[in-house]
């Protein structure tokens, strides 16, 4: 179910799509009623920066008079050819009188083979064709002035299209921010940087900034086509924008101005005082002596005639001697870890010598010739029989 039901702002406008079919217009004719002011949008309030048409604004359309053949002939569009014998002209000064600006083109499109296809309101051309103050422009030389323009290249009809896109642009704008975006989608971004210095106006600027016209993958030919006609070429045009940009972008900025981020209180680093590597210490490069002392015998201690002599002998004895191998482990020290040489054992009489063996041939590097071998005695006689007989046709 659709959510334009839920909300009754939306319920009472439709897409741009669906009102063109309700009026019986196509897509394109649609978008040029809405660029001319034919028909007019809202901002869509479910967010996206889309428009909207409001349901009374599709009956006002419906109640004009020859509804809807008026509004087509309004929005129609034609080329070279047709506009030249629609004002009953040649189509070369046609197209002098466009490259002049004296006809203002609606839109383009480029062809198959890039080239540039300018398209002129239908009403705006007969309007210029029945003016009495254009008489002299359809029919007789062209004056002097005019040509001498032609002569040095001019043509203005990329122009003159920025200018009317431009004013729609700035039609359907709302708010200082919206219009600064209008006038800066006709220039570069360089020159964008070097008018809004501020890198968050500047966002805020791009955030307003309409999208040119797409006519094909971004980076192809057609697309750099149309950016050159989308972006300012001439000085005096590059000059006028720059300078109404700058106006607009102070007006913006007095009125709302952009919000920045809070500035967050930075603790100051405290460094530490490194501290002191203590000294190495000395290692023990000789092996520590084991020994035990055991105090001596006093007057005080048993004699040697006691009943304890024999246990006073035991405990003033070396470890070695009273106790047993397994009972306690000795460790190796420098001395005992040095490598024993022992003489080489003479060879008895009794044990054989061990013969070195035989070389071998390592697997893979061929098979042992055998050599030459008489065949045995079965094999010549069954060679013998498996050869062909000698018939006596056979000999000579």
């Amino acid at each position: 179910m659709s959510a334009d039901l839920f909300d009754p702002t939306r319920s009472n406008t439709c897409k741009p799509s669906q009102a063109a079919r309700e009026l019986g217009l196509g897509r394109g004719d649609f978008d040029r009623a809405v660029q001319l002011g034919c028909i007019r949008t809202v901002p869509d309030e479910g967010g996206g920066g889309g428009r909207r048409v409001e349901r009374a604004e599709i009956e006002r359309v419906r109640a004009q008079d020859g509804f809807p053949d008026s509004l087509l002939d309004r929005v129609r569009v034609v080329g070279t050819a047709e506009g030249a014998a629609l004002m009953e002209i040649p189509a070369g000064r046609f197209s002098r009188l466009a490259r002049l600006g004296l006809l203002v083109p609606a839109t383009f499109y480029l062809n198959r083979y890039r080239a540039v296809v300018w398209l002129y309101l239908a009403e705006e051309l007969r309007q210029f064709a029945t003016g009495a103050e254009n008489a002299h422009l359809l029919k007789g030389r062209t004056p002097e002035t005019l040509r001498g323009q032609l002569a040095a290249g001019v043509d203005l009809r990329a122009r003159n299209w920025r200018g009317r896109h431009l004013g729609l642009l700035l039609r359907r704008a709302e708010g200082p921010w919206a219009r600064a975006g209008a006038v800066a989608a006709f220039l570069t971004p360089v020159d964008v940087a070097d008018i809004v210095k501020d890198p968050y106006e500047r966002a805020q600027l791009n955030r307003f900034r309409p999208m040119p016209p797409g006519y094909g993958v971004p980076g192809s030919p057609a697309t750099h086509a149309a950016e050159r006609i989308t972006t300012a070429q001439d000085a005096d045009e590059i000059g006028w924008l720059r300078s109404e940009l700058a106006r607009l972008v102070a007006e913006a900025r007095s009125v709302s101005p952009v919000a920045r981020p809070a500035a967050r209180a930075i603790p100051p680093v405290i460094r530490t005082a490194p501290r002191p590597i203590p000294p190495m210490a000395r290692t023990v490069t000789g092996p520590a002596e084991e020994t035990t002392r055991f105090p001596k015998p006093t007057a005080s201690s048993p004699g040697p005639d006691s009943s304890s002599s024999e246990l006073t002998r035991r405990l003033t004895e070396p470890a070695a001697r009273t106790e047993e191998p397994s009972a306690r482990p000795t460790w190796p020290t420098a001395r005992s870890c040095a490598p024993v040489v022992r003489p080489p054992e003479p060879m008895s009489a009794t044990r054989p010598a061990v013969r070195p063996a035989a070389p071998t041939a390592p697997r893979g590097h061929g098979r042992a010739q055998p050599g030459p071998q008489r065949p045995a005695r079965g094999l010549r006689a069954w060679l013998r029989r498996r050869s062909p007989r000698r018939t006596g046709s056979a000999r000579v």
